[in-house]
């Protein structure tokens, strides 16, 4: 017989999730689980769920919103470029363990150099007006900060903060991405700002390893032409999305006089974090939505979609929990500086997790942690303290991190001995790219659980 629920609810709630489902391994393993710890252990995906459109454009309050919460991502629960200080008011208050439902809204199709009016953007690559989303209308329309800088100002919208009950300095807010749904059938993938990994070096030369002509976009469009101080030989490809192969969701891009090419949708959320920078304001630099931090923040890690975890340390009281950046597919490192940026409707459960309690890795309570069903995802950050004291973006300190972090994780949660962990990373774990576009560079291992016996 199926393990009642309020039953698993309580042993997860005394034991923590993660010593819960230790303890069911075991019972497995020697022949004594019940039908019921079997069903508990299948509740964990082995893989990421297939992507669904919904049938409707998921429009504020409309479809279905399988949260307890709901936070929509109206005018005065945003922040447009900028993430939430330690002393921000909570948008959304909730318990530890509950879930809540985000629409998020993508910073695509409002930004001031698309001409910040997202009905005639879309509008031009054949979108009808009801099918723009209207919380994006409002954002680009009424958010307050008609002064946005467009060259200082991070592009993002930052819906939140959540404050978690519970959750002080010291602990870990895990992160359980539930479920992914695109709001519209439709994506951008920008190049803006002369950035990406073939931008121009400080000063208009060529970096390292390229030539000028080599730089994209091409240098004779790049800059800033007189009498358009939005222009700036900005690239965005409209990316519509179809039912590809087998009903697969892909989005769609043409392929000069050869036809079209097309890739599988992979949501994830590219911006999780909690409150970590105090600043002097909402508009402080320290509190730029751009780069990653020890709070998480744009971390733009692509494995983590549905059925993933993010763990993060608290450094504030409520975690001060908050999202944004919403992507319908992004390959490692994103090249051109954006993934294809679409907006999401994401349900999450977070969890407060105290030291000691084995419910998060140990690495978590001092740096962003990722969990899926089949790996463990170490993270390093070349600057982890984001813009506070000056930007660092080399991905040899970030990778440096990765690998410490990935050897803490394996000495300190799975018994290694650290050289035999150095070893093994060596011989069967590969280090990714997380990205290399957001001034703080990053890098993530993956350590796959079907390495590690039971």
């Amino acid at each position: 017989m199926k393990m009642p629920e309020s039953v698993r609810d309580a042993l997860i709630a005394k034991l923590g999730r993660r010593n819960f489902l230790r303890a069911i391994t075991v019972m497995a393993g020697a022949g004594g689980a019940s039908l019921g710890a079997r069903a508990a252990l299948a509740e964990t995906p082995t893989k990421r769920p297939q992507v669904t459109l919904p049938k409707e454009i998921l429009q504020p309050h409309k479809g279905p919103i399988p949260g307890r919460h709901y936070l929509p991502s109206a005018v005065d629960q945003v922040l447009w470029g900028y993430v939430p200080a330690p002393d921000t008011r909570p948008a959304l208050r909730m318990r530890s363990g509950e879930t809540v439902t985000v629409d998020s809204v993508s910073h695509e199709g409002i930004l001031e150099d698309q001409g910040r009016d997202p009905i005639t953007y879309f509008g031009g690559h054949g979108v009808p007006r009801t099918q723009v989303l209207q919380d994006a209308i409002a954002i680009a329309r009424d958010y307050d900060r008609t002064d946005r800088d467009f060259d200082r100002d991070g592009p993002h919208v930052v819906t939140g903060p959540i404050h978690v009950a519970g959750a002080r300095p010291g602990d870990v807010l895990k992160v359980e991405i539930l479920s992914l749904v695109p709001r519209v059938p439709y994506g951008v993938v920008s190049s803006r700002h002369g950035k990406g990994a073939l931008a121009r070096a400080a000063g208009g030369g060529s970096p390292d390893g390229i030539t000028l002509d080599e730089v994209m976009p091409p240098v004779a469009t790049d800059g800033r032409p007189t009498g358009n101080p939005l222009t700036y030989g900005n690239v965005s490809v409209f990316t519509p999305v179809r039912r590809g192969r087998g009903g697969v969701p892909s989005g769609v891009m043409k392929r000069g006089r050869r036809g079209e090419v097309t890739f599988p949708l992979r949501p994830f959320m590219g911006m999780m974090g909690v409150a970590f920078a105090q600043g002097s304001g909402p508009t402080d630099p320290a509190l730029n939505s751009i780069p990653p931090t020890l709070g998480g923040g744009n971390i733009d890690i692509n494995l983590l979609g549905a059925g993933a975890t993010f763990y993060l340390p608290v450094f504030a009281d409520g975690a001060l929990f908050y999202t944004g950046d919403p992507h319908h597919a992004m390959g490692g490192g994103e090249a051109a500086l954006t993934a294809m940026e679409g907006s999401l409707r994401v349900t999450f459960r977070l969890t407060v997790c105290k030291p000691g309690s084995g419910d998060a890795p140990t690495v978590a309570f001092r740096y962003p942690f990722g969990e899926t069903p089949e790996a463990w995802l170490p993270i390093g950050l070349s600057d982890p303290d984001g813009s506070l004291n000056g930007q660092v973006n080399d991905l040899d300190i970030a990778m440096r991190r990765a690998v410490v972090n990935a050897l803490d994780f394996l000495e300190h949660d799975q018994g290694m001995d650290r050289a035999v962990a150095y070893a093994y990373l060596s011989a069967a774990t590969n280090f990714e790219v997380s990205q290399v576009v957001d001034r703080t560079t990053g890098v993530h291992g993956v350590i796959l659980k079907d390495h590690f016996s039971r």
